[in-house]
């Protein structure tokens, strides 16, 4: 029986050492927790002129990005155009490939 008596003498010292360890945490954890909250807990809030600004700062970068965008797009490109010579000699290569066939 002295071989459980003394498991049982072990098993409560390493509880009362393990509470122990608890203890100094939680202390930590409240010590340093309230160093990092504002208080009440409650997150921040914008005031409505606050929300006004960044809304006028994010509308004036997407006009900046559309405004540069579309003047690109506006621009009409340079179409090339073929001289008379070249439309008339692809003109007579279809037409005579056009009566090799059949068609």
């Amino acid at each position: 029986m002295t071989n459980m008596d003394d498991v049982v003498q072990v098993l409560k010292k390493e509880r009362d050492r393990l509470s122990r360890q608890l203890q100094g945490i939680s202390a930590a954890l409240s010590a340093f927790g309230a160093a990092y909250t504002n208080g009440s807990g409650a997150s921040r809030t914008i005031s409505a002129a606050g929300k006004a600004r960044i809304a006028a700062a994010q509308k004036a970068r997407w006009a900046k990005v559309k405004g540069t965008q579309a003047k690109s797009l506006a621009a009409p490109t340079k179409r090339r155009t073929m001289s008379a010579a070249s439309r008339k000699k692809i003109r007579g290569t279809t037409r005579s490939v056009g009566e090799g066939k059949g068609c």
